[in-house]
């Protein structure tokens, strides 16, 4: 049946992290509201409780104690950052300016994932790791780091805020240059914990240190990367319509939305006052005949955490659709080209899979079938959408890799189709 109602967003989970890492690094206690309740900000919060530093929590709000910098103890056993690639990589640059030794690590997911790429950059400023032939766990020997210019290889706000939370302790400017330009969360908060962000160009930001931060209060917009699925959901299954409060409308975090205008998508955008210095709206959506497109470079990189579902659009819209320089995607928690490639072909879509991305072949419709989300949330989540539209049954293996990022999502999925789903 159709899905109608009022989405209840998780927090977005970007800004959750950079939230309680800053928190933890400034004198007092930061307040957080809207906070996620998936695990990969559970698993940063994980990992600051192991570094000394007291963090309540009461539902979507959460006081973090903050001990400055100078306050985190050396833990006394590994810090377990779970499943989220974002925490393992943000508290690199965090340890990697506290006296200490610390050892970062996770689930057999992440013990997959690349960490030499943020481990270059922080040995360029001084500090010294060891990895397994740069995967997890990393052993962090942490000391003291020289403030320099550092040019990162790929457009990635995590490295990019590694760099920059280890600046924060080095005597002098560090800056970061990247290829293209990434998420900004981090820039936009630093000012509100009273630490002032320069831009000396395009693609650069520069923090002068050693800083200390002072603790605020911090609201989260709804995660944009979780309104996805449902702005598709909501495009593909006839009668639906569906109203979306208070989401990121960072421009950095918008290109699923404007992939899904291309394609013909009903959205309407009604903005509001900012949150802190992140823009946000209210979204409608309303079923659509969405039609092919070809989602490329500078859109890509602002959409590519919503390929998954993005590609159930593509297999439900009419024409062929091309997703390119997205090879970044084959080592998230699953290589999600092949995932996504493999799962569609399962459901009847003629899929063909490219070294960076995939052209998908809409208009024939979705069959029933058993596909394996390989551990993976979005891929998981991606597959329950095309579940709504599909012929058959859909079963999906792993679909517990959900509560990463949203463990409502089900149940809201079943309130807005009225029981049915």
């Amino acid at each position: 049946g159709p899905l109608r109602g009022d989405v209840p967003l998780p927090g977005d989970k970007s800004i959750g992290h950079r939230a309680l890492i800053l928190g933890a690094l400034a004198d007092g206690a930061t307040v957080i509201r809207g906070l996620s309740s998936g695990e990969d900000n559970a698993s940063t919060i994980t990992v600051l409780r192991g570094l000394g530093v007291a963090v309540e929590r009461e539902g979507d709000l959460v006081r973090v104690h903050g001990r400055g910098a100078e306050g985190l103890r050396a833990p006394t056993a590994p810090l377990d950052c779970g499943n989220s690639g974002s925490t393992m990589r943000m508290m690199c640059g965090v340890l990697a300016g506290r006296p200490f030794t610390s050892r970062l690590d996770g689930d057999a997911s992440l013990r997959r994932r690349p960490m030499q790429r943020v481990v270059d950059p922080l040995q360029k400023l001084g500090a010294r790791f060891e990895t397994e032939d740069g995967k997890p766990p990393i052993t962090v020997h942490g000391g003291s780091l020289r403030a320099g210019r550092i040019e990162i290889p790929v457009a990635s706000a995590q490295l990019k805020t590694a760099v920059l939370l280890a600046g924060l302790q080095a005597k002098g400017t560090t800056t970061v240059v990247e290829p293209a330009l990434s998420r900004d969360h981090t820039e936009r908060m630093l000012p509100s914990f009273g630490v002032a962000v320069a831009r000396p160009e395009p693609l650069a930001a520069s923090v002068t240190g050693p800083a200390r931060l002072r603790a605020c209060e911090i609201d989260v917009p709804g995660d944009p990367s979780a309104a996805a699925f449902w702005l598709v959901a909501g495009s593909i299954v006839a009668g639906s319509r569906l109203r979306l409060r208070r989401v990121s409308l960072n421009p950095t975090r918008t290109g699923a939305i404007d992939v899904l205008r291309a394609m013909g998508a009903r959205l309407e955008i009604a903005s509001l006052d900012p949150i802190g210095e992140e823009p946000v709206a209210d979204l409608t959506v309303e079923p659509a005949p969405l039609r092919a497109t070809t989602v490329a470079g500078e859109t890509m990189l602002r959409a590519i955490d919503e390929l998954p579902v993005l590609a159930i659009a593509a297999a439900a819209a009419t024409g062929v659709t091309t997703f390119a320089d997205a090879a970044e995607l084959r080592v998230k928690e699953s290589d999600r080209l092949a995932t996504m490639a493999a799962g569609l072909a399962t459901l009847g879509v003629r899929v063909e899979e490219l070294p960076d991305g995939l052209v998908v072949h809409g208009g024939s419709g979705l069959e029933g079938g058993e596909v394996d989300a390989c551990g993976d949330h979005r891929i998981a989540m991606a597959f329950v959408v095309a579940s709504l539209v599909a012929r058959g049954p859909v079963r999906i293996r792993g679909v517990e890799a959900i509560a990463v990022s949203d463990p409502r999502f089900l149940e809201t999925l079943e309130r807005l189709c009225g029981g049915s789903a």
